[in-house]
């Protein structure tokens, strides 16, 4: 078997995956992380990153359910609420991502966190 023919190392496929996320190309990243979620379903890092190449490409149900597996293997992870709202925001589920922010923000209030719920505040306060 040639070098060619041989699978390429999951950790070198979830790099390239994770640089592609990072270069907004989340479809190739989809592609190169299928083989690691073959491998490393239940891997929060994995997940996580399943959930941003699905939220950058709109695959909102599946971000969604990646981002949940995430938060249930560690319910304290601040970027995966974080996430998780924004998610839930983009599908107008309003009250849902103000909660998962919030919580976000109490776990570590940086900027972006408390921008994205104040977001969400006033389009829930603009209805």
């Amino acid at each position: 078997m040639t070098a060619a023919d041989r699978p390429r190392d999951v950790v070198e496929q979830f790099r390239l995956a994770e640089s592609l996320v990072l270069q907004r190309r989340p479809l190739e990243a989809l592609r190169e992380l299928a083989p690691v979620l073959d491998v490393e379903p239940d891997a929060p890092s994995v997940q996580l990153l399943a959930g941003r190449a699905y939220l950058q490409s709109a695959q909102l149900r599946r971000a969604e359910q990646a981002f949940l597996r995430v938060l249930e293997h560690n319910p304290s992870d601040h970027y995966a609420r974080f996430a998780l709202g924004r998610t839930l925001q983009r599908q107008s589920r309003l009250e849902e991502a103000r909660a998962q922010l919030a919580m976000a923000v109490a776990m570590n209030p940086t900027p972006d966190y408390q921008e994205a719920l104040n977001e969400v505040r006033m389009r829930i306060a603009s209805r």
